[in-house]
């Protein structure tokens, strides 16, 4: 070690630290902690939360044991097993002895230098929390193996068991806990407990938030209101319904495009994902490149949405918006986007379109959207018959899945960064986590009508029927085939719910020419990049054929954002521009209100 370095501080050291300060600090964390308790039973004990085991725990405790039943029906397989774990744990053993006597040794198991859970250096300078973490290491490395060797599972059993691993060896990392991280030893000591008792009292505030379960705080809720400092560019809400309103903005340019844009958002978040702030705001920079932006904003469904389907999403939705375009502009020609679900219903009403000789959508962008699920990612995890039943045995008492379910189902997806750091700072170090617009809208979660809900998850992610021509909507054959407009297929590389091979693989579903475009970063931050961050990037290539490795093997990079590519592509097609003054928000009817409208204020 370089002599001139100051060694670490022993966590465990107490100077100057209050005794006094520290027993009333634990006194009241442990009253906060039976605040904390008292909010998780209360809703148990009146009946409004059921007890007993999840679905998704039972699920999670099948699933692993299938995989020790794969393991232990053959003995010598076992004892291999098992060889290889003790195996580890000897290295670590002969580490550890030979550290203890002054001799140099290599570390049995080492964390990848982009782990940001082992940076302090007391995790490998401070010999009892080295063994911790190697110890940790080796069981979730070996537990890891046991799935990707457990060939005879059944594949969807397979994906199952590496998920759950997944999520058990986030949880049990002993970066967090109190007892077993020198960070959090060192700042409860520093603050005499202090941090205890703050977050004890945020997790009481949560689980009540939560009516029971932990609804799990990403961003200061407190700074920020949609029409006050999010979704702010100008607009008007032109017609309503009872599945969405439909907002139009005003124009910032002397012309305008003729052609106008629709956007069709997901309904599993709100829309103002694309309208964050005027930095952010892809609709904002529409608006300023002199497009005619109209935006679908659909309910937060309660019960009496509840028998609303795809087929009502998409005559109440985008066909509906379609008969309010032309009143309002006059035009029959319309441009759409469809962002994730969104994608998927404009998809499925373009073939529904497509077989009534319905023309009025002349090209349709596709932002992360999945119309084929073989490679549908995780999520697929959630999804097979008796998991379906369990969420239509829940959607049945009220008519709607809860929006905490589907954003904790997402959060899981990706849980050491949007779980686990949360809880370690939020409930251990005390911490109120940053004010973060992106997380905000995150946490703003909406319902699912539960006919709605039950269709995608049978139809698309279970029986894939879109993409194979099997889907009927209101009688009426779905054919993506048929589907014969220009298309702009956008991707992104580390989407982890439209993965970007499933998108891939979905461009040859259609009948006509689709651009492929792959862009840098995930399923927001890939499709919300303003030219003017000059962040990422995106690649272009040939027409999506072959296998997607392939494609990407031969693509072209091209640094910044993908957003001017997409306008240039879309205006080349309707170049013709008019008098902005024909556009205004509602045309020569009264608009019903201001934009974002008042379905996208109503809470889940």
């Amino acid at each position: 070690m370089d002599k001139d370095r100051k060694p670490p501080e022993d966590p465990f050291t107490f100077a100057g630290g209050d005794i006094e300060a520290l027993s009333r600090n634990i006194a009241r964390a442990i009253e906060e902690g039976g605040k904390a308790m008292a909010a998780y039973l209360r809703p148990r004990e009146d009946g409004r939360v059921k007890t007993g085991l999840t679905d998704e725990i039972a699920d999670a405790v099948k699933t692993f044991g299938h995989l020790a039943e794969y393991w232990m029906k053959d003995p010598q397989r076992a004892v291999e097993a098992q060889s290889r774990l003790a195996s580890g744990f000897m290295e670590l053993w002969a580490s550890s002895l030979k550290r203890m006597a002054g001799e140099p040794a290599a570390p049995a198991a080492a964390p990848d230098p982009r782990d940001p859970r082992f940076k302090a250096p007391e995790w490998s300078e401070n010999q009892f929390f080295d063994v911790i973490k190697q110890a940790y290491l080796i069981t979730t490395r070996w537990a890891d193996k046991l799935v990707k060797d457990a060939e005879g599972l059944e594949p969807h059993m397979k994906h199952k068991a590496d998920f759950y691993v997944r999520q058990l060896s986030a949880a049990l990392s002993p970066s967090n806990f109190i007892a077993t991280n020198p960070e959090l030893i060192r700042q409860t000591l520093a603050e005499n407990g202090e941090n205890l008792v703050r977050g004890l009292h945020m997790l009481a505030e949560d689980i009540a938030a939560g009516q029971g379960d932990l609804k799990l705080r990403q961003s200061d809720a407190s700074k920020f209101e949609v029409g006050v400092n999010l979704a702010l560019t100008p607009g008007k809400v032109v017609f309503r319904n009872q599945t969405m309103e439909l907002l139009q903005y005003a124009p910032a340019t002397e012309t305008v495009y003729q052609r106008p844009l629709l956007i069709c958002p997901p309904w599993i978040n709100k829309f103002y994902i694309l309208d964050l702030n005027p930095e952010k705001s892809f609709i904002r920079w529409c608006v300023e490149q002199g497009l005619t932006v109209f935006v679908i904003s659909w309910v937060n469904p309660g019960p009496e949405q509840r028998r609303k389907g795809f087929a009502e999403y998409m005559r109440e939705g985008p066909l509906a918006a379609l008969d309010e375009i032309r009143k309002i502009t006059g035009e029959t020609d319309v441009s759409a986007i469809g962002y994730c679900v969104g994608g998927t219903l404009l998809s499925v009403t373009l073939g529904w379109m497509a077989a009534q000789g319905d023309r009025r959508i002349a090209s349709a962008t596709l932002f992360a959207t999945q119309v084929d699920f073989t490679h549908a990612g995780d999520l697929k995890v959630f999804v097979d018959e008796e998991q379906i039943q369990a969420v239509e045995r829940k959607m049945a008492e009220h008519g709607y899945l809860a929006g905490s379910k589907m954003a904790a189902a997402f959060n899981m997806l990706r849980s050491q960064d949007l779980i686990w750091p949360y809880v370690v700072n939020n409930y251990v170090r005390g911490k109120q986590p940053f004010p973060f617009d992106l997380l905000y809208w995150n946490s703003d979660s909406t319902r699912m009508p539960e006919a709605n809900h039950s269709f995608y998850l049978r139809y698309c992610y279970l029986e894939n029927r879109l993409s194979r021509g099997r889907m009927e909507i209101d009688g009426a054959p779905v054919d993506l085939k048929k589907v014969t407009i220009p298309i702009y297929n956008l991707a992104t590389r580390e989407d982890h719910i439209a993965p970007p091979k499933s998108v891939f693989v979905g461009s040859a579903a259609f009948g006509g020419p689709v651009r492929y475009v792959l862009t840098g970063s995930g399923h927001i931050a890939g499709v919300i990049n303003p030219p003017a961050k000059g962040k990422y990037q995106y690649w272009l290539g040939g027409p999506p054929e072959g296998a997607y490795e392939d494609w990407l093997a031969g693509a072209q990079e091209h640094p910044g954002s993908w957003w001017p590519d997409w306008l240039a592509w879309l205006t080349a097609q309707a170049p013709e521009r008019i008098a902005a003054a024909k556009r205004k928000p509602g045309g020569r009817r009264k608009p019903l209100g201001e934009a974002p409208g008042s379905y996208v204020k109503i809470k889940a």
